[in-house]
């Protein structure tokens, strides 16, 4: 007995229809019970089935807003962000993309990015602009932000004046050091003595020999001419100096 190709068609098709009511009572069954384990605190637990509902649907964004909530509980906030943007970028219903986007604003704030967090806080209200403890947080955020903006700007002043007063320090510094090196240079120059020329050393040596000598020749000269008196006075003549 054969069955028609059409036949073979219906079966799939009533096959995936079943498959897919079964992954979408695994779902709902999943978020309820994380949704009562959140409700007590349980939020390890919680954790656990809302994952098991994305398993059974990656692309519940009711599961990843719950899980990113229980994650936050946990202080796990890196990874409840990514789940609240992987819902963001799913979710068509403009009440809960305003609660994702409300939730990321508190996030954002907790960890002092201000300035993301006014983001997220306005992608919120463009989605729900009647949610009026968004608009308050929105409103702390851009306070906060101004705030932080200022503390900054005073800081790069600060930091701006320091550098200005080290340079002058060390220039002080530098102009403090060459004076001590100028003065102990001159404290040398006074302590040591002068130099002598070897050259002029040389010159006073032979002008010194030569004044001897001279010295010596007209002691002899004297003694020469002493002589000659002698002998012309004993002689009884006298003789015509040369």
């Amino acid at each position: 007995m054969r069955m028609s190709k059409s036949k073979y068609i219906l079966l799939a098709v009533f096959l995936s229809l079943a498959v897919g009511a079964s992954a979408q009572k695994a779902e709902r069954d999943y978020i309820r019970k994380g949704n009562r384990l959140f409700n007590d605190s349980v939020f390890v637990d919680a954790e656990v089935n809302y994952r098991k509902a994305l398993e059974a649907n990656p692309k519940s964004t009711v599961s990843m807003y719950n899980l990113g909530n229980t994650l936050s509980q946990q202080q796990k906030f890196k990874d409840a962000m990514e789940q609240y943007a992987a819902a963001s970028n799913i979710e068509k219903d403009k009440t809960k993309l305003a609660q994702i986007y409300h939730n990321m604003g508190v996030l954002l704030q907790s960890g002092k990015d201000y300035a993301k967090a006014v983001e997220a806080y306005k992608m919120s209200l463009r989605n729900n602009p009647t949610d009026n403890e968004t608009r308050y947080n929105l409103a702390l955020a851009q306070k906060m932000l101004k705030d932080q903006q200022q503390n900054q700007d005073q800081n790069q002043n600060q930091d701006k004046d320091k550098d200005q007063q080290q340079k002058q320090d060390q220039k002080q510094d530098q102009n403090k050091d060459k004076q001590n090196d100028q003065k102990q240079d001159n404290k040398k120059d006074q302590q040591q003595p002068p130099k002598s020329d070897k050259k002029d050393n040389q010159m006073s040596k032979e002008n010194a020999e030569q004044l001897l000598n001279s010295v010596m020749q007209d002691e002899k000269d004297v003694q020469d001419k002493v002589k000659k008196q002698q002998k012309v006075l004993q002689g009884g003549r006298l003789e015509k100096d040369w």
